[in-house]
């Protein structure tokens, strides 16, 4: 192939610290002008304490990777809290051991990130343009990635030391592709229409409060920064844009695009560079009588072009080896290049295709213009008054409205909402998890909260509502479909249970059915993946005891909210390796000692949290 591949550093580690450090830089960080001395920690792993502003962070980090999928926010806070922790009980164990990465790989990791580099190269005018925007030192950033790159190391050193071999994997498939042969009754809820006494209702609402209270629900007042806002106020006249649209010109700009076809002669060790350089100035002489595609169909040693006339496609400056490039950029449609050399050989180029590139003309872009202008000439105010906010909202912690007269904002107010649900600004979790705080709940200013990279938020408690019942004539109806489906729920759960034995005491699933009105399902090799049953249901198949000679293995299991079954399980074949598996033994078992790499790791971090001194504020956050 002509196309030299420029490897980086960019395994799934590498990532994992671009996105550890891409969110910081993402957010211009006002909401550190505070500190965190004013709020209670909602988390600690020895002496580290951590605030909910770190696990806002924590969680806008670790939802990323469910972007699209219907997952709980809480359950992700809560997944997110338990990664910061581990991450940080790792950190302190590396350290107690004193583990380092040397100054130099720090050094070298750090040049890689897209961050710091300007057309593909480390900047050292970029790097410390971007943290001193982070209001952070060059040393404690890199001690940061050291942290980092020794707990990578760590992590290696253990993953990497576990193998399978051939008998683990062959174990494993056993396993995996094990049939198993059921029958099954399928019981559904029954429809009750007795209705609970008035007696059954009220104790049923005494016991049961729970399911009919309200959370607690605040309103907040606050003050909103947004840079848009302030853009807008920015004065633009044509003079002051004609200059801008000078400054940022190649944003506007398509460039060229070039289509090149090729005949490649190899230099090869049967063949000198002598020989080739030959041949490539024969076939020129060629090419004045043939089609150029026909003769790279007959001569050109790069089979995979020669196959569509020498074809290359379109080209892009830096795709191609330099010597190749020079040309192939300077061609005029329809011309053929004379040999040109690289590491491959001798080429023979022709470009096939032109189009120009152009400069979208001023006119045309004014109007987009106009408002990049306005938002970068804004957003060194935007940043003012964000520290502006920030120390008023902090000095004068009841009330936002020092706040308010100094930058000239309206304070604003939202509807009731949940922690966790709301609307307009209360629709972003980060907000409600502020509302919610002790700090704001006491009555004080929250911190600066960042809604996105250009508008921030300070909350001041409205109005609180705490969790109450709702009265039982408003629930009524509730409570008497709660009734009823528990009544159901337990009449099911009695005929299952009575099935069930009746078959343990040997009697036929058939037989059973036949009086109880019910079908038999059979299934004969059912297989782990069958999508036919819940995946609970298939767990419960495959864990339950092999047959013992005649007598089937009886247990019971919830299809779905309205359906149980009672499953007799008679048959098992233990699972073969198929063809194509057995060909792919050495990559599978390759993976398999990474997967029990993991669980060494996954066994190593369990220990080290359990002998961490973690602590936990509240398990709602």
């Amino acid at each position: 192939m002509l196309t030299k591949i420029r490897e980086k550093a960019q395994g799934a580690f590498a990532w994992g610290i671009i996105l550890l450090i891409a969110v910081p830089f993402a957010l211009w960080g006002i909401q550190n002008y505070t500190g965190t001395s004013q709020e209670t920690p909602v988390a600690s792993v020895g002496s580290k304490d951590f605030f909910q502003q770190d696990l806002n962070k924590a969680y806008e980090q670790y939802s990323q990777n469910f972007q699209g999928l219907n997952i709980d926010e809480q359950v992700l806070k809560t997944e997110a809290l338990k990664k910061l922790i581990k991450d940080e009980a790792l950190l302190q164990y590396v350290q107690s051991k004193a583990l380092a990465a040397s100054d130099e790989n720090t050094r070298d990791f750090i040049k890689t990130l897209p961050y710091f580099q300007i057309d593909g190269k480390f900047s050292e005018t970029q790097y410390k343009s971007m943290l001193a925007a982070q209001r952070m030192s060059s040393p404690e950033f890199v001690n940061r990635v050291r942290s980092a790159l020794i707990m990578e190391q760590f992590q290696h050193t253990v993953t990497d030391s576990s193998f399978a071999t051939n008998y683990d994997v062959e174990s494993f498939f056993r396993i995996q592709n094990q049939q198993r042969g059921i029958k099954y009754l399928t019981v559904a809820l029954p429809k009750l229409n007795e209705q609970p006494t008035e007696a059954e209702q009220q104790a049923f609402y005494q016991e049961h409060q729970e399911l009919f209270k309200l959370p607690d629900q605040v309103s907040v007042d606050y003050l909103e920064l947004a840079l848009d806002d302030i853009a807008k106020t920015v004065e633009v006249n044509d003079e002051k844009l004609k200059a801008y649209y000078q400054e940022q010109k190649a944003l506007y700009a398509t460039p060229e695009r070039r289509k090149v076809s090729h005949i490649l002669i190899s230099i090869t060790d049967k063949q000198d560079a002598a020989a080739a350089l030959a041949k490539a100035q024969e076939a020129k002489k060629q090419l004045q009588n043939k089609d150029f595609a026909a003769l790279a169909a007959e001569l050109s040693d790069d089979q995979a072009s020669a196959k569509s006339g020498g074809d290359l496609g379109f080209i892009n400056p830096g795709d191609l080896e330099k010597s190749f490039e020079d040309v192939a950029l300077t061609l005029k449609l329809g011309e053929i290049s004379e040999p040109v050399r690289s590491s491959f050989g001798y080429h023979l180029i022709k470009l096939t295709q032109l189009i120009p590139g152009e400069i979208k003309p001023f006119e045309v872009v004014k109007d987009e213009l106009t408002k990049t202008y306005q938002k970068t000439q804004a957003e060194n105010q935007f940043y003012q008054s964000g520290e502006t906010l920030a120390q008023m909202s902090y000095e004068n912690p009841d009330s936002l409205q020092t706040a308010s007269d100094a930058l000239g904002l309206s304070i604003k107010q939202t509807a009731l909402f949940t922690r966790e649900n709301g609307d307009g600004i209360a629709s972003n979790p980060k907000v409600r998890d502020a509302a919610f705080s002790d700090d704001v709940l006491q009555g004080n200013n929250s911190s600066p909260v960042e809604l996105a990279g250009d508008k921030v938020v300070v909350l001041h408690l409205h109005e609180r509502k705490e969790a109450t019942v709702k009265p039982f004539a408003e629930v009524k109806q509730e409570v008497i479909s709660a009734i009823l489906k528990q009544k159901a729920k337990q009449q099911a759960d009695d005929t299952v249970n009575k099935i069930k034995a009746r078959l343990l005491a040997g009697e036929s699933i058939d037989a059973v059915a036949t009086e109880q009105k019910l079908d038999v399902q059979t299934i004969e090799n059912l297989v782990r993946t069958n999508p036919a049953f819940p995946l609970s249901v298939r767990e419960a198949i495959f864990k339950a005891p092999k047959p013992q000679g005649d007598k089937p293995s009886i247990f019971t299991a919830e299809f779905s909210p309205n359906e149980k079954i009672v499953i007799s399980l008679y048959l098992v074949k233990e699972g073969e390796m198929s063809e194509a598996e057995k060909k792919q033994m050495g990559d599978i078992r390759k993976k398999m000692s990474a997967a029990f790499g993991q669980a060494d790791l996954n066994m190593l971090m369990e220990s080290l949290l359990a002998e961490a001194d973690v602590k936990i504020a509240s398990a709602e956050k």
